[in-house]
């Protein structure tokens, strides 16, 4: 269930059509309902994706929803509301957290000044719930360096990270044609085997 409307404008985003939010292209929620119940038995699992879907506040209603029809439930936030995040944890069964960057480089990637903010402060909320998870970071050469990936790697294993992700930049959907084409040999083994060292658990998930 992908919802409308992200306060954050990062370049490599790949919904950059679900950044604002508006009538163009919406389902009635009432009628995602009805499709899940002509599902049950089929599907396993509602994931709230977006945009950003901690922006909405009929989300923790949809959510109960979604688990009295017996399904489990995902979702994929960047953390940028960390209250309205504190109130749905106790329905969520897992989490994406996108982590964008060390915290001083979160403006530049983001737009957003303050940004880094919320995203730790929901990264925080998140590890103390329990709740099943997985950090990741979508990188790129031109707006991460390898410092950058290390000193975040760091910061999130001492925090108490132990499910990590690096996503290659994939072009499709991004809008902003400085990102790409993007040169090979980018994050590099020596770097990828550092950070993969932090965490009990590390992917890498190519373009």
């Amino acid at each position: 269930v992908f919802c409308q409307g992200c306060p954050w404008r990062c370049g490599y985003c790949h919904n950059p059509h679900l950044q604002l939010r508006g009538d163009a292209g919406n389902v009635a929620w009432p009628a995602v309902v009805e499709r899940l119940r002509r599902r049950v038995g089929l599907i396993d699992a509602v994931v709230f994706s977006g945009g950003e879907p901690t922006i909405d506040p009929a989300l923790e209603a949809a959510m109960q929803q979604v688990r009295a029809l017996g399904f489990a439930v995902g979702l994929h936030t960047a953390g940028a509301y960390p209250q309205r995040l504190a109130q749905v944890l106790r329905l969520v069964d897992w989490v994406g957290l996108d982590i964008k960057a060390p915290a001083c480089g979160y403006d530049g990637i983001t737009r957003v000044a303050g940004s880094a903010h919320n995203a730790f402060a929901s990264a925080r909320l998140l590890l103390e719930s329990g709740v099943a998870h997985e950090f990741r970071t979508t990188i790129h050469p031109a707006l991460h360096s390898v410092q950058d990936l290390l000193q975040l790697a760091q910061n999130l294993s001492g925090m108490g990270v132990r499910n990590y992700a690096l996503q290659l930049f994939r072009p499709t959907g991004c809008t902003d044609p400085a990102l790409f084409p993007v040169a090979g040999g980018f994050p590099g083994v020596d770097l990828l085997e550092r950070i993969a060292a932090l965490f009990t658990t590390f992917t890498l998930r190519r373009a």
